[in-house]
């Protein structure tokens, strides 16, 4: 039985855990911080849909239980935290490109086949709006957050094909800058243009509009309301 209750964070990559772990750990300091690292987006995983993504988010929940040995009465809060892709941009803005990756834009997206891009975000919508509309999985109180286009967008202010390396020195060089300096980081996510007014519902209303999910965007600074 741990003595602090546990909140953990669902993320994408290890760079996302490089640069926000420090500072999340910090701020829930008299709890106990678990990072999961999903290696992808989790919403895209081919074995997800909206019929069992809250099933999926337990099992990854399950996996930390086990190998911590926490009781289901340690967890109080799961936060996930997602890249946006440009999911809710409208179809015509998704542009047929001799490109090999899908490229992301702040007024579009160019890719290899425009089908798949507009199914993939369909299908991403799908999952999104249940995730968003779930107060708990399992019982935990539970709260999905967002990064237009990524996180790097968010935290680093260019939308570019980042490699993974450069994920990992942007993000090593990220959580040195605000290490011990938490207030700093609230400060930087609070007062920036990127922060979504309003509360959670309307955040996630105004992301789904028009191309707000390729522009700079967060509602991040929730997590510290």
């Amino acid at each position: 039985m741990s003595e602090k209750k546990v909140v953990v964070f669902i993320v994408e990559g290890p760079s996302d855990e490089a640069a926000l772990g420090t500072i999340m750990k910090e701020y829930f300091s008299s709890n106990e911080v678990q990072f999961i690292v999903v290696h992808g987006d989790i919403t895209l995983k081919e074995y997800v849909s909206g019929d069992n993504i809250l099933n999926k988010i337990n099992e990854q929940i399950e996996g930390v239980k086990s190998r911590y040995r926490y009781s289901q009465d340690d967890f109080i809060k799961i936060i996930h935290i997602v890249d946006m892709d440009g999911v809710y941009i409208p179809d015509t803005d998704i542009i047929e490109a001799d490109v090999e990756e899908i490229q992301y834009y702040e007024d579009h997206i160019d890719a290899k086949s425009t089908r798949t891009i507009v199914e993939r975000n369909k299908r991403k919508g799908n999952i999104l709006y249940k995730l968003r509309k779930t107060g708990k999985v399992n019982g935990i109180p539970y709260r999905i957050y967002f990064n237009s286009c990524n996180l790097e967008h968010v935290l680093y202010g260019e939308l570019k094909d980042y490699s993974d390396e450069e994920k990992q020195i942007l993000s090593d060089d990220f959580a040195d800058r605000y290490d011990g300096k938490v207030e700093e980081f609230i400060e930087f996510i609070w007062t920036s243009n990127m922060a979504v007014q309003g509360t959670y519902q309307k955040t996630w209303d105004f992301i789904e509009k028009d191309k707000n999910s390729l522009n700079r965007y967060t509602n991040m600074h929730l997590l510290f309301g």
